[in-house]
């Protein structure tokens, strides 16, 4: 069990059933009464926000989260199919809980699953991937009015901002938390 006390922000707790992470938290100790605890919690299977306040000595339980390692195989619409892969089991998650992670996912990617009670609700890239440049302008020598960075489509169907001298056919290596450009890879 959590106390009220050892919540901070990061914790994970378990409220009627469901995982909540702690997004922003406040100690507060009035005058006279107990100290109070101003937190604003994150639904890890909605996306849900909102504000909460708890007393001191409040009890919270600890929830079943683990994380898995499984492998990309395909989307179908809305749905994303992964393979746990040890066992062989699929598992599907929707576009919701996947949120920005679709711009990077290509099939046969090894990455993790987060799992509340054995149920998928979240996903984490490895922090650098290498994607293909699928389409991008051709750069002119000696053109410096366009700047130092020119849009890239790459193979995810994800655009980003890539230095001028960057081509189609080339593989990239990507930062996932900031979907940003970091280097040519060589093939």
């Amino acid at each position: 069990m959590i106390e009220s006390g050892d919540l901070k922000k990061g914790r994970k707790i378990e409220i009627d059933g469901e995982p909540f992470a702690i997004v922003q938290f406040e100690f507060t100790k009035p005058g006279k009464g107990q100290a109070l605890y101003k937190c604003k919690l994150k639904n890890m299977v909605t996306g849900a926000q909102f504000d909460k306040t708890f007393r001191s000595g409040e009890k919270f339980k600890e929830p079943d989260l683990a994380e898995q390692e499984m492998e990309y195989l395909y989307s179908d619409g809305d749905r994303y199919c992964f393979m746990n892969t040890s066992t062989y089991d699929q598992e599907f998650l929707t576009e919701d809980q996947i949120i920005d992670a679709k711009n990077f996912l290509k099939e046969n990617t090894l990455c993790n699953i987060l799992l509340f009670d054995g149920n998928p609700i979240g996903i984490s890239l490895p922090i650098f991937i290498n994607l293909k440049v699928e389409k991008t302008d051709p750069w002119v020598k000696g053109d410096t009015a366009s700047g130092d960075s020119k849009p890239a489509t790459l193979e995810t169907g994800h655009i980003l901002q890539v230095p001028p001298f960057i081509e189609e056919g080339e593989l990239l290596k990507i930062d996932t938390r900031t979907g940003a450009y970091v280097e040519r890879v060589k093939e």
